[in-house]
């Protein structure tokens, strides 16, 4: 069983719904919530709508040391009930729905997998390190938004402390038909006492290769489907290029129907608009990709933020569909950001 049966299982038996009951103040389900936010304490949370599931949340993974253990998002699911994540593909199973992974933190590997060195290619390294859950911070929900909020500690594979993370999820209901908008940011900060140089395979000297940061892969169907950036429909030659947001529309197996999913960058990331690593062509991705070609240093006691909205919709999405799409993560970005620092 993998880990997200594992979780849909025991959440039928031990979940704990949270949110207001009006009049009350207590926990429990709010009677006229849209939302929904069930938490199997120790393990991760579930978000639906209705009884409609929208994603499930793994924060305490049983991944093999090889595939770097770390949170993911997954299923993930439209407001029609389309499956729009993958979980363990067959040949990047370090792959996990949507994941903050980094492949070249200092000589420690947290993408999973062997680690490109300018030296000698791919390489399997004792160094796939662990972003270990610490502490819950924030679970609560409203009708239009749930706000799930922990604590991490990034370990290297021989256990030393390297990066302490605050990282917030919000499942956030729209105002555009058919969407729904999952809000992502991080808080890293460098618990060691030497610097930590973060990169990717192309700052380590492979061609157009920069992934690293919150990487989407798609479903096996969304192979060939079509990417989208401010500029208008695209493929695989927009990856590397700089752009604010970048899309992709893919098309389901069975019914055919088609779902579009919109990766946005907060104008208060550093290095905006970033690169993007992204694919149609092979398999289908999106990922923002702050380090793609430059190499950032965090230095001890310093801290980095990142903040990203996915848009998750049914239906294709070209033309004012895609502008109406990526503003919808936009107004979210702007709320989560008052969210943060209120």
């Amino acid at each position: 069983m993998t880990p997200h049966e594992t979780l849909q299982r025991t959440l039928k038996r031990n979940h704990q719904p949270i949110g207001r009951r009006p009049g009350c103040g207590g926990d429990g389900m709010t009677s006229n919530a849209e939302l929904k936010l069930l938490h199997t304490v120790g393990s991760g949370i579930e978000v639906t709508l209705g009884d409609k599931p929208l994603m499930a949340y793994t924060y305490n993974p049983t991944d093999v040391q090889f595939e770097s253990p770390r949170p993911y998002v997954h299923p993930v699911y439209t407001l029609g009930g389309d499956l729009v994540s993958l979980f363990r593909p067959h040949d990047h199973v370090w792959h996990k729905g949507i994941a903050w992974s980094l492949p070249n933190v200092g000589p420690d590997n947290f993408w999973g997998g062997a680690t490109y060195l300018r030296d000698g290619g791919y390489q399997s390294l004792p160094n796939n390190g662990s972003m270990l859950h610490t502490a819950v911070v924030e679970a609560t929900v409203t009708a239009a938004q749930a706000v799930f909020s922990h604590d991490l500690l990034w370990e290297s594979q021989s256990g030393a402390g390297l990066i302490s993370e605050r990282r917030t999820l919000t499942v956030n209901l729209s105002e555009t038909p058919g969407a729904w908008v999952l809000g992502w940011s991080t808080s890293m900060t460098n618990v060691s006492e030497a610097p930590i140089v973060i990169g990717s395979p192309t700052t380590e000297g492979r061609d157009n290769a920069g992934y690293g940061g919150l990487f989407w892969r798609g479903p096996r169907s969304f192979t060939d489907g079509t990417l989208f950036s401010p500029d208008g429909p695209g493929g695989d030659e927009l990856r590397g290029t700089r752009h604010p947001w970048l899309g992709l529309t893919g098309q389901h197996d069975d019914a055919g129907g088609y779902s579009s999913i919109v990766m946005v960058d907060s104008t208060e990331n550093p290095r905006h608009p970033p690169q993007w690593f992204a694919r149609s062509q092979m398999f289908g991705c999106l990922n923002p990709a702050p380090f793609f070609s430059e190499e950032f240093t965090l230095e001890p006691a310093a801290t980095v933020d990142f903040s990203y909205a996915v848009v998750i919709a049914d239906g294709a999405a070209e033309g004012a569909r895609a502008n109406e799409l990526a503003a919808a993560g936009q107004d979210v970005l702007k709320g989560q950001l008052v969210h943060e620092h209120a």
